[in-house]
């Protein structure tokens, strides 16, 4: 089993935010293969930028991700692939109509699941890097309905964090970084109690999984979750 390889797609090398780059030295980045317990195979995607992922999903970076999937599969024999983008959701059909093994483009392909989990009167948080990009579209090629009951607060403005998508030149410290994460995890349970479940859009938020956990007492769902639950079905 251990043997079995997973895929990760990411952002093309000339496209990373400094800051972005700082995290992934962290365990818990999708983009670090320690974060991993088992092999993992990272490819880069020729114009994949926050520009083509986040703020206007771009159909040309959506062939250079399925490019690099059959590429992986035929050359690099894994068994499965993510990518490294949680807005990547909106892809999800067609990703995973594009190749023979499964394909998971987003943690939040696991809200569903979750919401079985949760009394029917519980919600879930989902903290993104970008609420205002998260859209009913994303949201329904992760397999989430009206049914399910979200509250999703994006980290747009908490000062460091928007270096990530904004001032990408701008090194971040990475305490100040911890920090808002948390206060955006407690904020959004000021603004509804009956949350009892985490879920992190973002990749760049699972280092800090453990931090939100320690706070909040809740259960926290990030990519490095759903890896390692597909990767146990191989």
């Amino acid at each position: 089993m251990y043997n079995k390889k997973i895929g990760i797609l990411c952002w093309e090398e000339n496209a990373i935010p400094k800051g972005v780059a700082k995290i992934a030295s962290l365990r818990g980045s999708a983009v670090n293969k320690e974060s991993y317990d088992f092999p993992v195979v990272i490819k880069r995607v020729k114009g994949a930028n926050p520009e083509t992922i986040i703020f206007n999903p771009s159909e040309n970076t959506l062939i250079s991700m399925i490019y690099e999937m059959q590429n992986m599969v035929k050359t690099d024999d894994v068994y499965a692939i993510g990518t490294s983008c949680g807005f990547n959701a909106i892809h999800q059909t067609k990703l995973a109509n594009a190749v023979n093994v499964p394909v998971f483009a987003s943690s939040l392909l696991q809200v569903p699941l979750i919401a079985k989990f949760l009394k029917e009167n519980q919600s879930i948080g989902i903290l993104s890097a970008r609420s205002k990009s998260l859209t009913k579209k994303h949201l329904y090629e992760a397999g989430i309905t009206d049914s399910v009951s979200l509250n999703i607060l994006g980290m747009e403005d908490y000062h460091e964090w928007n270096k990530l998508l904004v001032n990408t030149n701008d090194d971040i410290d990475l305490k100040i970084i911890e920090s808002e994460i948390c206060e955006a995890s407690l904020e959004l349970l000021k603004v509804n109690s009956h949350i009892r479940a985490f879920v992190l859009e973002c990749t760049d938020m699972s280092p800090f999984s453990a931090k939100i956990r320690e706070i909040t007492e809740l259960p926290v769902f990030d990519f490095i979750t759903l890896a390692h639950y597909v990767y146990s079905s191989l």
